[in-house]
């Protein structure tokens, strides 16, 4: 009986212990699950960079391919539309991507007229210095462009062979001043033509000696905007030395259309921002309205003056300005904005509209241009009033489009797999001087030689070749396009050009060239099919390259020799399209 006792206690105590085991360790497990699930979920979250989506870290970061800051992995399309990019504040700034409000009357007041422009120096207080007789530059004060200078600071000191005789006549005639005093005062009166002042003539006199060095003295204040001689140059009289610029005043430049004319008069006070400085507004006057009207965009130049005595306020910054003027139930709503803001795929024109006041978020839009003003278009269709738009960085924006498998310029129908004929719809040749095609032809050949290198898998000769690159890119004349279209679509092709192989010279990582190049070659074969370069070349594609989205190259066989995979895939690919 006892020992039934002892078994049956035994086993009581027994099955707690191993039920507790049981239950009581898999409770704990359900929490530790939990727990662990949860820290798995948070240590599942990725970051990538808005510019280079390839990068994916565990940890939030900077962008190892452009040093951006990372953003999480989940959030570039977060509440985005389809073909909506979202990029950080940071890339942003690094990019250097500004955005401008267009329209010219606001529909938020009817009362204000909006003119959208630009700074420019004030050519009223700009001088030049210039040598008043005829020498050698034995020692030049002024150090380098953008270097302030006092009225009155001494710029250059020069020695002058002529003055040297003309004090010797001086002196001369000195001593024979009160026989020849004709003769004495012409020559005083020769030494102030040469800007002399009566101090340095009576000083010459009383010393009886001779000064081979004379000093050039500033006669304005500013910023020194452009030296023109160095030391040691022999100079005429009558040359420049220095161009001064004074930014204590600036000027705005705005067109006003034809309706809007009887709007505006000199004298009238406006209000005037700018990009740089949302949230600032400046006082400004009317100073100057052009009597001639542009009779192709049917505008006409204001130009306002403002005061810049902080220097906050720079040549080329887009400003814009609200004028308050009477009601107007009839005025028309016309549209303008900078050719930056352009891209040009043929026939097509694209710009990229900010669709969220608060967020940097962005989709290609096609628009309607009209004719040209300076370095505005005026917008037919495609744009509405108070609409923000990219005005600088549009390629960088569109790169990351680009990138993303988002609508772009290169690939139109926002698929994530690119059509490899895409890029090339609608682009026509352009008609150029062949001394143009010649200067882009030595840029292409630096570009085959880095392609070559990759091929071979070789990251030091893409290096040299991209600084070669640059080189034979600043030896291109802008001048030989002078037309438009071509003229700004080399200049935004030339941009991004030398963005692309100014990125390859920096780095050895043969994987960080290979991205880069894939930009590179976009743009590049964009201005081959554009202007030509008097060669047979082939267009090849590869579907395989960034986890599939595709890329571009340019070949001068027809055999496929892959630069993105090398060794591994060198057959991978296909030819799209012949160049001739």
């Amino acid at each position: 009986m006892k020992k039934n006792i002892i078994y049956t206690a035994v086993a009581l105590i027994v099955g707690l212990l191993v039920g507790f085991l049981l239950f009581g360790r898999d409770s704990g497990n359900k929490s530790t699950n939990s727990d662990t699930h949860e820290h798995s979920e948070a240590a599942a979250q990725m970051w990538t960079c808005s510019m280079h989506p390839q990068i994916m870290q565990p940890e939030p970061g900077d962008c190892p391919l452009c040093g951006m800051d990372l953003i999480p992995a989940d959030a570039g399309g977060e509440g985005l539309a389809l073909n909506e990019i979202k990029m950080t504040n940071n890339a942003m700034a690094l990019a250097n991507v500004q955005t401008m409000v267009v329209g010219n009357t606001s529909e938020t007041e009817e009362n204000a007229l909006v003119l959208s422009g630009k700074i420019m120096p004030n050519e009223e207080a700009n001088a030049v210095q210039a040598s008043y007789f005829e020498g050698r530059i034995e020692k030049l004060n002024v150090n380098f462009t953008g270097e302030n200078v006092r009225k009155g600071q001494l710029l250059a000191t020069i020695y002058a062979p002529a003055l040297v005789a003309a004090q010797q006549e001086l002196l001369t005639a000195a001593s024979m001043k009160a026989s020849q005093p004709a003769l004495y005062n012409a020559v005083r009166n020769k030494l102030k033509l040469w800007k002399l002042s009566e101090e340095q003539i009576s000083q010459i006199e009383t010393s009886g000696k001779v000064r081979e060095n004379f000093p050039i003295y500033a006669t304005v204040s500013g910023t020194v905007s452009e030296k023109l001689t160095e030391e040691g140059d022999y100079v005429t009289q009558g040359q420049p030395i220095v161009r001064v610029s004074n930014l204590a005043t600036v000027w705005a430049m705005f067109d006003a259309y034809e309706n809007q004319i009887s709007q505006l008069k000199e004298g009238q006070k406006i209000s005037v921002t700018s990009n740089a400085y949302p949230n600032k507004e400046f006082e400004a006057t009317i100073s100057f309205i052009d009597p001639s009207l542009n009779t192709q965009s049917r505008t006409v130049s204001v130009r306002a003056t403002l005061n810049n005595k902080e220097g906050i306020l720079k040549p080329g910054m887009f400003v814009t300005s609200k004028v308050q003027v009477a009601k107007s139930t009839d005025q028309q709503s016309l549209i303008s904005i900078p050719a930056t803001a352009v891209l040009w795929t043929g026939n097509r024109s694209l710009v990229y509209v900010k669709t969220n006041p608060d967020e940097p978020v962005f989709k290609m839009r096609e628009v309607d241009l009209g004719p040209k003003n300076g370095d505005m278009y005026i917008i037919l269709d495609g744009l509405s009033n108070g609409e923000e738009v990219v005005v600088n960085g549009t390629f960088t924006v569109d790169a990351a489009a680009q990138l993303q498998g988002k609508r772009s310029m290169m690939n139109t129908d926002g698929q994530s797999e690119m059509d490899p004929t895409d890029h090339l719809a609608g682009i026509e040749r352009l008609e150029v001087p062949s001394k143009f095609q010649d200067q882009l032809k030595a840029v292409f050949d630096d570009y085959m030689v880095i392609e070559k290198a990759l091929v071979k898998d070789n990251s030091e000769t893409p290096k040299k070749a991209a600084g070669d690159l640059l080189k034979s890119l600043q030896k291109v004349d802008m001048k030989l396009v002078k037309e438009e279209p071509g003229h700004s679509h080399w200049m935004l092709l030339d941009k991004e050009l030398q963005q692309s192989a100014l990125a390859i010279s920096k780095t050895s990582d043969i994987n960080e060239q290979r991205d880069h190049f894939i930009h590179l070659s976009a743009h590049l074969i964009n201005a081959v099919k554009t202007f030509g370069i008097n060669q047979k070349v082939y267009v090849d594609y590869c579907p395989m390259v960034k986890d599939d989205l595709g890329a571009f190259w340019l070949s001068t066989e027809k055999e496929i020799l892959n630069p993105y995979f090398g060794a591994s895939m060198l057959r991978c690919g296909e030819i799209t399209d012949e160049i001739n």
